[in-house]
């Protein structure tokens, strides 16, 4: 939901920053890796209980993740396909490891942190099953939503912005873990059902 102003917003100061990168040891690929690495030893911290330092390595890593994107663009490598596949299987490990991380770091009930790994395995399958059809199909996402991804793109109410202020609240708001899970497993429910109503609708 927040994706299409946030990505308008920031993406004059992430060009801007990844001119400031383009040198031949900083490539597209190892910015993904440093997302990547930053974004497991994210997941590590909060399952030690290190919150303030879970959430800087959770936005450090969400920052490397958004610069790999414009530096290839900047080289001319965004059309590749590998740094795309790469980013989005990167995306999916990290996500994954910090709804995991949260939930050892805070005990008690894992049940809503399940049901966020159940709302994001099903959003996956959905946007990962569209773009595939879609591509092979010659149909588009909503192009006005897709910003240059690589992958065709499905909007909804939960994004990656609104998923990176969720997972940040976990590290800032760690009391209220459990309540904010239940919530977002509760809007992240909701995105999967409008992207398997849309997906179907736009592929018939």
């Amino acid at each position: 939901m927040l994706d299409v102003r946030a990505r308008a917003l920031l993406s004059g100061p992430l060009d801007r920053a990844a001119a400031l990168l383009d040198r031949p040891a900083v490539t597209p690929d190892r910015l993904t890796a440093l997302g990547l690495l930053t974004g497991l030893a994210s997941a590590g911290s909060a399952a030690a209980g290190w919150w303030p330092a879970a959430a800087a390595l959770w936005l450090l890593s969400r920052l490397a993740d958004g610069l790999d994107g414009p530096l290839a663009r900047r080289r001319g490598t965004a059309g590749s396909g590998a740094g795309g596949f790469l980013d989005i299987c990167a995306d999916f490990l990290v996500y994954g490891a910090f709804v995991v991380g949260v939930a050892v770091g805070m005990g008690g009930p894992a049940l809503p942190f399940l049901l966020v790994l159940l709302a994001y395995y099903v959003n996956g399958t959905v946007f990962l099953a569209f773009s595939s059809i879609a591509e092979r199909t010659g149909r588009r996402g909503d192009g006005r939503r897709s910003g240059g991804r690589s992958l065709n793109f499905l909007g909804g109410l939960a994004e990656g912005g609104e998923t990176i202020a969720v997972h940040t609240l976990w590290c800032l708001l760690p009391g209220f873990a459990h309540t904010i899970a239940w919530v977002w497993a509760a809007v992240v429910a909701v995105t999967a059902a409008h992207r398997v109503v849309t997906g179907y609708r736009q592929l018939r």
